[in-house]
């Protein structure tokens, strides 16, 4: 659609947005390559996107690897904001529409914070891995009226779009928004099985972090509540918790990888 917009006024955000996809790519690959190696008795740590980052900062060259990353990040939500304001994909205002454009805002605050955790490191002010995020504002949530109501109807909400992560790997819609013409049919079949395997993976993490909150909210326990992180280790817990984590952590490389064929295939609609 918009394959060549080095002269159109809007180039730049669809540059941004590429590079966006690309450095939200990386961080997920990191985050599956450290999982990985704690599954297959090599080293590494589960962690969360945070720890990615500080993983990117202890580096050779690290800082500018993590400046490169955060501008990358910054394009994403920029990008992210783009889709929602100026709904350059026609998703529409019916209520559809607005579900996913309001997504959209949710998803680029996500990525804000992200981003944000991103120049504090690179400033030094960002030491400490914050990996309990997730308990902190979880028990904010729990001390406002109604509550318990709230971090549940998350949880559920969380869950639901982990589903809807098994629902894209199903489908394959995602397929539409990729130009693979370049590549032969093989390269096509194995580019979108990555993808697909990528997208299982990610609702897995989804549905155990959904099923943490509604813990956390019917036992009115922040510590019940957990995220990426805590979602890796409930994996390596279980009974043949070895070959979880190795099936989720690969899953999250594979998700990384899908991240970088939409840097580089997707056909962006920038108006």
């Amino acid at each position: 659609m918009t394959q060549h917009l080095m002269h159109h006024p809007s180039g730049w955000v669809e540059r941004l947005a590429r590079f966006g996809y690309a450095s939200k790519g990386i961080v997920y690959a990191i985050v599956g390559l450290l999982a990985a190696q704690v599954a297959f008795g090599t080293g590494g740590r589960t962690t969360d996107t945070q720890g990615a980052l500080q993983t990117i900062a202890q580096q050779p060259f690290g800082q500018l690897l993590l400046t490169l990353i955060a501008i990358g990040l910054i394009g994403y939500v920029l990008w992210r904001f783009v889709q929602a304001i100026k709904d350059p994909e026609n998703k529409g205002t019916d209520a559809k529409g607005w579900a996913q454009r309001i997504g959209y805002v949710i998803n680029g605050f996500l990525y804000g914070s992200l981003a944000f955790s991103a120049v504090q490191i690179i400033l030094g002010s960002g030491g400490n891995n914050n990996s309990n995020s997730t308990q902190d504002w979880t028990a904010k949530l729990l001390t406002q009226p109604f509550g318990q109501w709230l971090v549940g109807t998350g949880g559920a909400f969380i869950i639901g779009l982990g589903f809807y992560q098994f629902y894209q790997a199903y489908s394959v819609k995602f397929r539409r928004e990729l130009n693979l013409t370049e590549l032969s049919h093989k390269e096509q079949k194995w580019v979108i099985g990555i993808c697909r395997f990528g997208l299982v993976a990610r609702g897995i993490v989804f549905c155990i972090i959904g099923w943490f909150l509604i813990q956390a909210a019917t036992q009115s326990n922040a510590q019940a509540a957990g995220g990426l992180d805590e979602a890796l280790q409930a994996l390596a817990q279980q009974a043949y918790g070895a070959w979880l984590l190795g099936f989720v952590a690969l899953g999250l490389i594979a998700y990384g990888i899908y991240m970088v064929v939409k840097a580089r295939y997707s056909q962006l609609v920038v108006n």
